[in-house]
């Protein structure tokens, strides 16, 4: 391979699950890099926080309950106590939210400064971005995939993990609320008794699988618009910023060329988003009709064996914070549709890029340092 030989990059660019797997076999490395107790450290810290924040959560689902069915007894000296207790949990969880924040922002700091560092070494060495070359339509710039695509990707994932992890947790955990607190309910139809068992853990399975298949349907076109906005912005600093070489260079004689060359980049990028700005006005239609609807159906379920004398105010006060906590955790894609598209378009520029460094390479990618990277 010639020194001044470009190479275009291998796989085609629609092939997604080829360019995650190649971001990940180099991103993995900093859980296998030396010094990696320290990532290791700090996933031990945001897994602990994520299971003390649920059992405290777990707790305040009770103090719910309690509070209440004192509020139905109009039990001034329980709702007193129920107040303290409440202030004594509040602080628990601003002091669990604390830790959790700074264990999740560490961990996306210390990651992204273990990426960008790879890519750095491996852009710079033996002179290889000289032979970098993308495919059409993909922006001409390595160093906006090395310092946002790699901030966005690893920045997203930690968080969304994160989340994912804590609303497993929260499936299993609150749905044994609803199995115990909601029971059977039987319905009288047409002279006979019909008995759905566990109506509300069925319920709260059937409306998550329909709002999470709606979201899918509906935000399918959110990750190749996102896609497209970041290739645009993109391109539009690497257009900018080879006419401010060239300028420099004194290579610019026609202005008026310069200016609409700039113009028709940009045009592009304003276009990007507004395709993108469609996709979340309808991805927002699901999100935001859930958060107003979730809980109403919750209490309309409870309702009849409340107003039967078969749960409290309290138990019923509880039911339905399960209720929203579970369909909440099972529509975990619904909620973060939006950032897995943002996410998911980050990593794929980035594997794109690495890649690209692949072909270049004489040594490979198994002998490129993915395995430990930059110290």
């Amino acid at each position: 391979m010639s020194a001044g030989e470009t190479i275009a990059v291998g796989p085609p660019p629609d092939r997604r699950h080829v360019l995650a797997a190649r971001f990940w076999r180099t991103a993995s490395g900093f859980w296998r890099a030396p010094g990696a107790a320290a990532a290791w450290g700090l996933t031990a810290a945001l897994v602990g926080c994520t299971l003390l924040q649920l059992a405290l959560q777990f707790r305040l689902n009770y103090w719910n309950r309690d509070f209440f069915d004192a509020f139905g007894r109009r039990d001034g000296p329980s709702l007193r106590a129920q107040a303290v207790l409440f202030v004594i949990l509040a602080g628990i969880s601003i002091l669990l939210a604390i830790l959790a924040v700074w264990a999740r922002m560490t961990m996306q700091r210390r990651w992204r400064a273990w990426l960008t560092g790879h890519l750095i070494d491996r852009w710079l060495a033996r002179d290889e971005f000289h032979r970098l070359r993308f495919p059409s339509g993909e922006d001409r710039n390595p160093e906006f995939r090395i310092a946002e695509d790699a901030r966005v990707a690893t920045d997203s994932l930690v968080s969304m993990a994160v989340a994912l992890f804590s609303a497993v947790l929260n499936v299993v955990i609150f749905i044994g609320i609803l199995w115990s607190v909601g029971g059977d309910l039987t319905v009288e139809a047409y002279g006979h008794a019909l008995t759905v068992p566990k109506y509300l853990v069925i319920t709260v399975l059937l409306y998550s699988g329909v709002l999470t298949l709606s979201m899918t349907i509906i935000g399918r076109p959110m990750v190749p618009a996102m896609a497209a906005k970041n290739a645009a912005e993109a391109q539009f600093r690497s257009t900018a910023s080879r006419l401010r070489e060239r300028g420099e260079a004194g290579e610019l004689n026609d202005g008026a060329a310069t200016h609409r060359q700039v113009t028709e980049v940009f045009s592009a990028v304003i276009e990007r988003w507004r395709a993108l700005c469609r996709e979340f006005m309808r991805v927002t239609v699901v999100v935001h009709g859930n958060s107003l609807v979730a809980p109403i159906v919750g209490w309309i379920l409870c309702a009849p064996k409340y107003l039967e004398g078969q749960l409290s105010l309290g138990e019923a006060a509880q039911a339905v914070a399960a209720f929203v906590t579970v369909q909440a955790a099972l529509n975990w894609l619904v909620e973060n549709y939006g950032a897995v598209a943002e996410c998911l378009s980050s990593v794929n520029r980035v594997g794109l890029l690495l890649l690209a460094l692949d072909e270049i390479s004489d040594d490979g990618p198994s002998r490129s340092g993915d395995a430990s990277g930059p110290g």
